[in-house]
């Protein structure tokens, strides 16, 4: 194996330029000029050939003695110019046969690191490769294992299933060997009788061909009758809806410009942002803090203790202000105690903190609505005291209570922009189960509506989210007004009159002329008709309907006359 090497970066020593030497021939020696000179040499290198293994000239013992003979010049000649170069060769140090040296070295100790190196490498990656093909022919192996268990399995179904049809078989042909017999037996005892009710039944038979064809006949041309006044119905129908739809949109846009108008100008929320803000935090409270507590029993465990502390102290409730404030400071504690729960245990139990609330409004406030007021109460200090808890409140209240305190009527798709099954739609409307009827739904509604309310008029010490702050109550009024398809719902007339009950002379306070002007619409709205149609009144024709109307009515009433 060959390696390249790298010159070594440094610098080539260069020769003096300032040493002369005489011309020397091959081996270095001078060239001969005269026979003494030759003589000088002979004896001078003699002298120095025995010299260079010692350290000084002084320590070289005197030369033996030569023998006489006579030898050719040519051979003196070569012996002293050998002996000369090896004097050369031996005292003389040239820089740069050094340098080239310690490069060759410094080259061939990198090549020897890098090869090493290589080696260590190659012998990872064949490591690396054997247990690849190791885990390969292993896997392999257990394919093929389970291929062969599998071909078994299905010989022995195979099997058992040819046995099975081979049983079946002889009992079939058992049967139809015993049919035959019994037929050939029944045979001659029924051919008479047979041709005799051939006979009769063939009478029977035109008779029922001739009066089912005059029926069929009849029923044709009827159906023919019918499809074509169902298709005028339905063409009429289809015009008309068309024709609502249509002015519906065009009033929808016009909402909705000068809707867009007076938000830029304060800076408020349409309904469908609230609807939306509700919908993604309740999907990323079930995405998130939810999956991850019930993936994590510790995180669990903590939140069911929390959990089952939250719903007793939501059920301790009165109307006393000592007892209000110790249970909500309890619960702060509870939620948010010296040593921090983790963040998703945290938003979990404001989760249950919020269905608590309103699983109590439901039920406590349906039967008696002053006990709205404590609950209500323990809700404001609770969004004061607790940070994020105004979103995730948001969420469940729309959750549970549908679109009724955006208000908005709830789109056929989600805020993701799939679309709504009907189940799902059901749900997204605050239904709880298949079996709940409307009342039960208008009743539990108006329970969680009044508690929402009463959080609105409640007085507070520090500013809240805007969702439950007291403009939110005019917010309301004015966007159920604007909204046809919420006002025909027997729902409508009950909200409302929760809303006037709850905080119709506050509002009078609060707005004066204008809650005024807007509470001569709303009382036009249930006597004569909404948005100038006469006979088109808030509720519908429904009897939980009329009698909500009645009870706006009469509220309305009450209202001003408390205000004169």
């Amino acid at each position: 194996m060959r390696f390249a090497v790298p010159r070594s970066p440094s610098p080539s020593p260069e020769r003096s330029p300032r040493r002369r030497y005489r011309p020397r021939s091959t081996f270095g020696v001078p060239p001969d000029t005269s026979s003494e000179e030759e003589s000088d040499s002979d004896s001078s290198s003699s002298a120095s050939s025995d010299s260079f293994c010692y350290a000084s000239e002084s320590e070289v013992p005197p030369p033996p003695p030569k023998p006489k003979r006579d030898r050719p010049l040519s051979e003196q000649y070569k012996m002293e110019d050998a002996v000369a170069s090896i004097r050369l060769h031996v005292n003389h140090h040239d820089p740069y046969e050094e340098w080239e040296k310690e490069t060759r070295q410094e080259a061939f100790r990198v090549a020897r690191q890098h090869h090493a190196q290589d080696r260590v490498r190659q012998r990872k990656e064949r490591n690396q490769a054997h247990a690849q093909a190791a885990q390969q022919r292993a896997a392999l192996h257990e394919e093929q294992l389970r291929e062969v268990q599998t071909q078994l399995a299905a010989m022995n179904l195979k099997k058992k299933q040819e046995e099975d049809e081979l049983v079946s078989q002889w009992k079939e042909r058992d049967r139809r060997l015993w049919e035959r017999i019994d037929a050939v037996i029944k045979k001659e005892e029924e051919k008479m009788r047979a041709k005799l009710e051939a006979e009769r039944k063939k009478r029977e038979e035109e008779e029922r061909i001739r009066r089912e064809a005059e029926e069929k006949k009849r029923q044709e041309e009827e159906r023919k009758r019918k499809e074509q006044e169902e298709k005028r119905r339905k063409q009429e129908e289809e015009e008309a809806e068309r024709r609502r739809q249509q002015e519906a949109e065009r009033q929808r846009a016009e909402r909705e410009r000068a809707e867009e108008q007076e938000r830029k100008a304060l800076g408020f929320t349409t309904a469908f942002e609230d609807w939306k803000r509700a919908r993604e935090t309740l999907r990323a409270l079930k995405s998130g803090p939810m999956k991850t507590v019930k993936a994590d029993k510790a995180l669990k465990s903590i939140w069911s203790a929390g959990r089952r502390e939250i719903t007793p102290k939501i059920g301790q409730l009165t109307n006393d202000p000592q007892a209000i404030m110790k249970i909500s400071q309890q619960i702060v504690e509870i939620i948010r105690p010296l040593n921090a729960h983790p963040q998703p245990v945290y938003f979990a139990l404001l989760s249950s903190l919020a269905k608590a609330i309103l699983l109590q409004a439901e039920t406590e406030v349906t039967a008696e609505k002053r006990s709205a007021l404590p609950l209500a109460q323990v809700t404001v200090n609770l969004l004061s005291a607790l940070e994020g808890f105004a979103d995730v409140f948001w969420a469940k209240l729309c959750q549970r209570a549908g679109g009724w305190p955006v208000p908005i009527v709830v789109p056929a798709h989600d805020v993701d922009g799939k679309p709504f099954s009907g189940e799902g739609r059901r749900k997204a409307l605050g239904y709880r189960g298949e079996d709940e009827n409307l009342a039960d739904y208008t009743a539990r509604i108006s329970g969680m509506m009044r508690v929402y309310f009463q959080v609105l008029v409640t007085p507070v010490n520090q500013p809240l989210d805007p969702v439950v702050r007291l403009p939110r109550y005019w917010t309301f009024f004015s966007r159920m007004l604007k909204e046809p398809q919420l006002l025909e719902s027997s729902v409508a007339p009950q909200v409302l009159y929760t809303a006037l009950d709850v905080g119709g002379l506050l509002a009078r306070e609060v707005w004066g002329q204008q809650w005024v002007r807007l509470l001569a619409l709303l009382y036009e709205g249930v006597t004569v008709g909404y948005h100038g149609l006469q006979g088109r009144l808030i509720g519908g024709q429904s009897p939980e309907g009329i009698a909500a109307r009645v009870r706006v009515q009469l509220e309305i009433e009450r209202i001003m006359m408390g205000a004169l």
